[in-house]
């Protein structure tokens, strides 16, 4: 049985669970043939059998992002796409390569943040991931990448700001984590008791960035 066949489209499922222990098995063989054929169908005219192999790519990524680093331009080009559910999927994938793959994203800055003040919320969520993760690796980055980070967690909803700032901590370094903190100290009133139990780690993480 190839890997297409082992996804939930093929198998006649409406769940998941297919797609991820396809996922885990891929991850756990090194199975690059069973990837590649996976990644082949992501511009399938069959937007279910495309979703589901995103899945699939996104769930191996997850488990071992060096198996899918390779299609980043793939799945960059499904953020344009007019469903959705591929769009905050490809975040995803990006989301789980973007260390990895920050020398070939990062002349894409621009369209992932239009993405992500376009996108939903899934679509955000891991867009700032993304962006952190980017910025984290050369300081040109991080100066073309921080100033959009830090205008984001001033101005998005309060219950965005824990988990946002936890995933922009990746991008603070000596020369910014003031004005990060700033930001932070100022949205602590927002915030529900978690809310802020979380930031103050985030904070502390930050007071010792050397």
């Amino acid at each position: 049985m190839s890997a297409i066949d082992e996804i939930a489209y093929s198998l006649g499922r409406r769940d998941e669970v297919p797609n991820r222990e396809l996922a885990r098995k891929l991850s756990r063989t090194n199975d690059l043939n069973g990837i590649q054929e996976i990644a082949s169908h992501l511009q399938d005219r069959d937007p279910n059998i495309q979703s589901d192999c995103l899945k699939v790519l996104y769930e191996v990524g997850m488990l071992e992002p060096e198996l899918i680093r390779r299609y980043a331009g793939d799945f960059l080009k499904l953020l344009s796409s007019r469903n959705n559910r591929l769009v905050w999927g490809a975040m995803i994938a990006l989301s789980t390569i973007a260390a990895q793959e920050a020398d070939a994203l990062f002349p894409h800055v621009d369209f992932l943040i239009k993405t992500i003040r376009a996108g939903s919320v899934i679509t955000t969520d891991n867009g700032i991931k993304s962006l952190a993760l980017i910025g984290s690796k050369k300081t040109e980055y991080n100066r073309a990448i921080f100033p959009f980070l830090l205008e984001h967690l001033k101005t998005c909803r309060s219950k965005e700001v824990p988990q946002h700032a936890e995933y922009t901590l990746a991008a603070v370094n000596r020369d910014n984590r003031e004005a990060f903190i700033e930001v932070l100290e100022k949205r602590m009133i927002d915030l529900t008791p978690t809310g802020k139990t979380r930031i103050r780690k985030v904070l502390r993480s930050a007071e010792i960035t050397v």
